[in-house]
């Protein structure tokens, strides 16, 4: 019977090392990135695009911001819808800016030739502004209207021409373009006064 609790207080003795531990090695490691989420503001940053030429991104226009890779499948399935959204909307007023995460960027300029992707790719080859970003699944994409505020946090493939997207964007330019109106009205009394 001694030998029995003897043996019973060593395999305690031992989960007690293991679990201090593991909550060492818990506390010690590094806080996940907060995630850029709905209703939030854009978090500005540069980039180089494939020619090397440093690059932010636009401001008081409705973006459509895409983290991706060419390396992920989810994402290659994505990037033909998003051109022809770009297609559609751009004449409205949408910008598309898509953020490699690939660190070859022999990889990333082969891949936009075979896509003939025609919004801007920027290169974020050490994942620093995904990161920033909380961005760790590809392809994760924002949806940002005119004054920066994150209106959509999408994970994960997007098929950009259903219905339900096209209706948001469709809002999102309506909202800008009034937005714009209200202005020009504004500035057409002033000159009239």
């Amino acid at each position: 019977m001694n030998q029995g609790r003897s043996m019973a207080i060593r395999w305690g003795l031992v989960l007690c090392i293991f679990a201090g531990i593991g909550s060492l090695i818990w506390l010690a490691l590094p806080e996940a990135p907060a995630s850029v989420q709905q209703g939030d503001y854009l978090t500005e940053f540069t980039l180089p695009d494939v020619q090397g030429a440093m690059q932010s991104l636009p401001k008081g226009e409705v973006l459509l911001l895409n983290f991706w890779a060419t390396w992920c499948p989810p994402c290659r399935r994505e990037i033909p819808s998003m051109a022809r959204l770009y297609d559609k909307y751009a004449p409205r007023g949408l910008n598309i800016v898509a953020v490699s995460v690939d660190q070859r960027r022999d990889d990333l300029v082969s891949f936009m030739q075979e896509y003939r992707m025609p919004f801007q790719v920027l290169h974020d080859a050490d994942s620093a502004v995904s990161r920033q970003y909380g961005v760790f699944r590809y392809p994760e994409s924002f949806l940002i209207g005119r004054d920066g505020k994150v209106i959509r946090h999408l994970i994960g493939a997007v098929d950009w021409m259903s219905e339900p997207i096209l209706r948001t964007i469709d809002g999102m330019l309506g909202e800008a373009a009034r937005a714009t109106d209200g202005v020009k009205r504004g500035d057409d009394k002033a000159e009239q006064g």
